[in-house]
């Protein structure tokens, strides 16, 4: 409510009204489609994930009132196949989820990130890359972990280039 600009209700009830009202109002007077991103929503607890069913489910037969995109962790959709939230899991339309990488992915990950930040040639050498596709398992996140753990660790140690052995320390020594 108080991104909407506008002071929630004290008690649930009234807020939830409000919401609505808040949602239509969007809707037919402005024109606008209210998107709602939940980030991080692997760590949303029973409660909340039962607000959002509950957000879900308003005139749900007629129309959908807003788009609700929930972002997070595999974890996320691993909570969402429990049967318990099986009302949830029947409310999504469309579900995205970024695969773990390859060795020859993640090679190609790291190069564009990489040129993306400027770098005009390569770092980190191919047994580094093997190294870190093997702490990784191709995981997005991790990748990213390792390897901004090894450029500070080179940086820091005035090296040009990062090698396996140096990405066998950084992960024995800061990562494990």
């Amino acid at each position: 409510m108080e991104q909407l600009g506008v002071e929630s209700k004290f008690y649930r009830g009234d807020a939830k009204r409000q919401l609505h009202r808040e949602i239509e109002l969007m809707r037919g007077i402005y024109g606008l489609q209210p998107v709602v991103v939940v980030d991080e929503a692997h760590l949303l607890d029973r409660e909340m994930l039962e607000e959002i069913r509950f957000l879900l489910n308003f005139k749900m037969d007629a129309q959908s009132p807003m788009a609700l995109i929930l972002v997070g962790q595999s974890e996320l959709w691993d909570r969402l196949n429990k049967q318990i939230y099986a009302a949830i899991r029947q409310r999504i339309d469309l579900q995205c989820k970024l695969p773990h990488y390859d060795r020859a992915q993640t090679g190609e990950y790291i190069q564009r990130h990489l040129a993306y930040a400027g770098a005009e040639r390569a770092i980190f050498t191919d047994g580094a890359v093997d190294e870190i596709f093997r702490y990784s398992s191709g995981s997005a996140r991790l990748i990213n972990k390792v390897c901004t753990h090894c450029l500070l660790y080179g940086a820091q140690n005035r090296h040009q280039i990062i090698d396996d052995h140096m990405v066998k320390r950084v992960i024995a020594g800061e990562l494990a």
